[in-house]
């Protein structure tokens, strides 16, 4: 892993003064030494010490930077890029295709870029239920924020019923997307999950064989 720009970035926004990029460097260091020992070890059996001797911090530094250990595993740095491209996408695109290429695009990029980490965080998220229910807490705030994007592109109140539906269906269901692909040992290719489930979203369930 790198701290190098996410991809999906639209355009290249100014680059990071020293202290932010320092930032970015300590919170990779953290994670990388966190999926590694979890690899090796177990989410269990590592500790917060364990993570901070290997990334070369001590143990305030790495609370400093994630408050639970959980947070090491279920936060990245995609977030921001992914919204800003979706907020990039043209004006008279039909906002299901918007979402749908930046989800293929994001999904692609994690499993070509990080496919070892992408695997171990969705098997973490079914087998670890702190990590699941911390994973949860995570995407409502993600999805808060994807329902002002979605406002922004629609016209429509963020904090309106079908915005905050819509926006927690999308979030809700690529989290069982992730949840499926680990529960059925990773054999399926995640993106084509990730476009089933915004094929239910989006149409609703397939018509029951009768």
């Amino acid at each position: 892993m790198t701290a190098a720009r996410s991809p999906l970035t639209p355009d290249a926004p100014p680059r990071p003064g020293l202290r932010e990029r320092k930032k970015i460097r300590t919170r990779e260091a953290i994670r990388t030494a966190a999926y590694a020992l979890v690899a090796q070890q177990g989410y269990d059996a590592t500790t917060i010490e364990q993570i901070a001797e290997r990334a070369e911090v001590s143990p305030s530094t790495v609370f400093r930077y994630f408050p639970a250990k959980e947070d090491i595993v279920v936060t990245d740095e995609y977030d921001e890029p992914l919204l800003a491209e979706l907020a990039a996408r043209p004006a008279d695109e039909p906002w299901t295709d918007s979402v749908r290429y930046v989800i293929r695009k994001a999904v692609r990029l994690a499993m070509t870029e990080q496919p070892e980490v992408t695997a171990l965080r969705a098997r973490l998220m079914r087998e670890v239920p702190a990590v699941r229910a911390r994973m949860r807490e995570t995407v409502t705030g993600v999805g808060r924020t994807l329902a002002e994007a979605i406002a922004a592109r629609t016209g429509l109140d963020p904090e309106g019923l079908e915005v905050r539906v819509h926006a927690t269906a999308l979030v809700g269901g690529l989290l069982e997307a992730t949840m499926y692909w680990a529960e059925h040992g990773h054999r399926e290719d995640y993106a084509d999950l990730a476009d089933r489930a915004l094929d239910v979203i989006e149409h609703g369930l397939p018509t029951g064989k009768g």
